[in-house]
């Protein structure tokens, strides 16, 4: 029993957005902060397959009644995930750590909690933000132009449209920030959750339920406050984050990349004209990854910074900046759904892995 946490690291590194060891141990002092030794021993029975709690009693060597207690309790705690509804029998599947366990722990967050994830997040974040990242990049509203192609699924708008059920939860983010002292003002009820990611938040006590306008608001808003939109890396979405610089970990990691263009999921880029700017530095603000600074009384884009996030483009008031889309050779894919987005993931790490140890084997040929 004294190694189920290791085993639990183990079973959280294998899901698609990866739980990293490290030297001081501090992913195993996050698990044992939020999981018993017999959660933690159930846990490793939860696959990333949804499944019935009969199905999960058979491999935990459980009875059904126990099961269903024991794994309801585990998804209210926020450490496994499940899809309820009065006609059918509840199913369960593994949480990863990130998007979902960290996040589900909104409303627990203490100092002490947060001093182990400034820690361990840049371990995690080698693994989560990789190749195919959890969320990617829309432009606001006001950066698409008459004539750019914009893909339904490209729209944060038409996004939100098609959905049914819309809540919000306070951004984890900014939350963790204030407990910290640091962040920034902007708005703090911003994740947006949809679908049967509604409801489990909803059961959770982690949000609340709006309506579509209210839902459109809080967009609108974004946009004011210039944070930028980051659905969930798929065509059908599960959560829209509105995002700022100072706070958002996708944002802060994606700060320290030499070439953030390179690594993030957006198919558009800012463009600028030089001859049309008048230097009034309302982009400077505007942008979350520094790719606008200001020589010679204009703004100077960074191509290699630019996120196509729009935001500069929407209060450039002499149409210096506009937005275009990448060649086609640089726009990401874009999985169709949840499912096929958390096997491409799982692929691209277990290829970066065979890289890493390919490295390894010739470096310890010479």
């Amino acid at each position: 029993m004294s190694d189920v946490f290791i085993q639990l690291r183990e079973h959280l590194d294998s899901l698609p957005s990866g739980f990293p060891s490290t030297e001081s141990g501090v992913e195993l002092r996050i698990l044992k902060r939020l999981f018993t030794p017999d959660e933690a021993q159930l846990a490793l029975k939860v696959t990333m397959k949804l499944e019935s709690a009969t199905a999960i009693a058979e491999r935990a060597g459980l009875s059904q009644a126990e099961a269903e207690a024991r794994l309801k309790k585990l998804s209210r705690k926020g450490l496994i995930f499940s899809i309820e509804s009065p006609d059918r029998e509840p199913r369960y599947m593994a949480a990863q750590f990130v998007i979902g366990i960290w996040e589900y722990h909104v409303n627990d967050l203490d100092p002490e909690f947060v001093r182990d994830m400034d820690e361990y997040l840049p371990y995690l974040g080698r693994e989560a933000f990789g190749r195919i990242p959890q969320l990617r990049t829309v432009p606001v509203g006001q950066s698409i132009h008459a004539g750019l192609e914009v893909l339904p699924y490209e729209k944060a708008e038409e996004i939100v449209r098609q959905q049914s059920k819309f809540l919000v939860a306070p951004c984890i983010c900014r939350r963790e920030h204030h407990i910290k002292g640091a962040g920034c003002d902007k708005l703090m009820e911003s994740c947006l959750v949809f679908s049967w990611g509604a409801e489990y938040y909803a059961r959770n006590g982690l949000g609340r339920f709006i309506t579509l306008e209210e839902t459109l608001e809080i967009i609108k808003k974004a946009e004011a406050d210039g944070l930028v939109l980051q659905p969930s890396n798929a065509q059908d979405i599960v959560n829209i984050c509105c995002c700022c610089g100072d706070c958002c970990q996708m944002l802060l990691h994606l700060k320290k990349h030499p070439k953030p263009a390179l690594a993030v999921s957006s198919p558009f880029k800012a463009e600028y004209n030089a001859d049309l700017c008048v230097g009034c530095e309302a982009c400077l603000d505007r942008c979350q990854m520094e790719a606008l600074t200001m020589a010679d009384g204009r703004a100077v884009l960074n191509p290699d910074r630019c996120i196509g996030c729009g935001l500069c483009v929407s209060t450039c008031p002499s149409s210096a900046l506009t937005l275009t889309r990448k060649p086609v050779e640089h726009q990401p894919e874009i999985p169709k759904n949840q499912r096929d987005a958390f096997i491409l993931r799982a692929q691209a790490r277990a290829a970066a892995r065979m890289e890493m140890e390919d490295k390894l084997r010739r470096h310890h040929r010479i």
